[in-house]
């Protein structure tokens, strides 16, 4: 395997992103469902594909819904999905919850667009959320959308200053329009940053039912296929799947860049953490959390809620001392931050 070396820590870091969403979106001025407000239980999660322990996506998620319970004394709940279920089982997991008192319900993934949709008509007073999906428009359902295009042009930036061999690869989980974003972000950051930088793209599975969020093993096996092509950076978008990504960087003492969450501080990646560069985040955590709290506040969250940079919705990472004291990577990073924010950087999203 190709082996190359580490980027060489210089200057001082920047400041820390920040990761508060800023809601875009409308709020209901209805009460609080019928159905739930004798008896709120509090917030309920669905988990996507990967479910509880992914160390990204899902587990994000996990955080938004612990620190409403901190604040607001709920006894929230949190349901794991299941191998091969229908989205007929998705609509009854949704209702039940629902049912019990559970408000707001948040179904975490796109996957969950069509339960939403159809729990939430049968359930009008209780507010659902859907996380990366803005297909359902109903008055009681929030969607928790990002610009993740965002983020990715970042992570593309700091895999075009960090590569050696002038070869990067990209690892998408599913081959979907969401994971194109990222996909497209990305390879936009490493093109307008370095020139003649190969950016190798593969995509895991063509529909999450085949693993595609969630083996670690076919991440692992993708990213070693990359690496013998003479990858020395590899950015993830692949949820469960992308520890092995992580992994084989490790193994092969290249660069991994993360995702959805600051993957560097996981305790499930702790012995790798070091060949982690940076992560591409976005604030699941503040948009379930916000969610929460504005059905708290008797002032649902409705419409479309998007994270952004503008509003630190979406960043990246400074965990890692390499990539937060390189001042070369740090320079790049402020730069394109700044495009992107006052519009002389338009990214794309395919």
């Amino acid at each position: 395997m190709r082996r190359v070396s580490r980027i060489a820590v210089a200057g001082v870091a920047t400041a820390a992103l920040a990761v508060t969403v800023s809601a875009c979106g409308s709020s209901s001025t209805s009460s609080s469902s019928s159905e739930s407000s004798a008896k709120n239980l509090g917030l309920a999660l669905a988990y996507d594909v990967g479910g509880k322990g992914d160390q990204s996506f899902n587990d994000a998620a996990t955080a938004g819904l612990e620190k409403a319970d901190a604040e607001f004394g709920y006894k929230s709940t949190a349901v794991e999905p299941q191998d091969g279920e229908s989205d007929a089982d998705k609509v009854q997991r949704l209702e039940n919850l629902a049912k019990q008192g559970y408000n707001p319900v948040i179904g975490v993934g796109f996957a969950y667009a069509p339960a939403v949709k159809e729990a939430a008509a049968k359930y009008p007073k209780t507010t659902f959320g859907i996380v990366d999906d803005e297909q359902v428009k109903a008055d009681n359902v929030a969607a928790l959308v990002f610009h993740e295009e965002e983020a990715s042009y970042l992570a593309g930036v700091a895999a075009a200053k960090a590569t050696k061999s002038d070869v990067v690869g990209f690892i998408g989980g599913v081959d979907v329009p969401l994971i194109h974003k990222f996909e497209a972000g990305f390879k936009q950051g490493v093109e307008d940053t370095k020139k003649g930088v190969t950016v190798k793209s593969q995509y895991l599975t063509e529909t999450a039912a085949e693993g595609g969020f969630s083996s670690p093993d076919k991440g692992e096996s993708a990213a070693e296929g990359q690496i013998d092509a003479g990858a020395d950076v590899i950015y993830a978008a692949a949820g469960l799947s992308g520890q092995g990504v992580i992994k084989a960087a490790n193994a092969n003492d290249i660069w991994a860049i993360g995702v959805d969450s600051d993957q560097y501080k996981q305790d499930a990646l702790k012995a790798y953490k070091d060949s982690i560069l940076t992560s591409a985040m976005k604030n699941v955590e503040g948009a379930v959390f916000n969610l929460a709290k504005s059905v708290e506040d008797g002032n649902p969250q409705t419409g479309v809620v998007r994270g952004s940079l503008e509003n630190g919705g979406v960043s990246v990472s400074n965990s890692n001392p390499a990539f937060a004291g390189n001042a070369d990577i740090q320079a790049a990073i402020k730069k394109a931050e700044e495009g992107i924010k006052d519009g002389s950087i338009t990214v794309k999203t395919s």
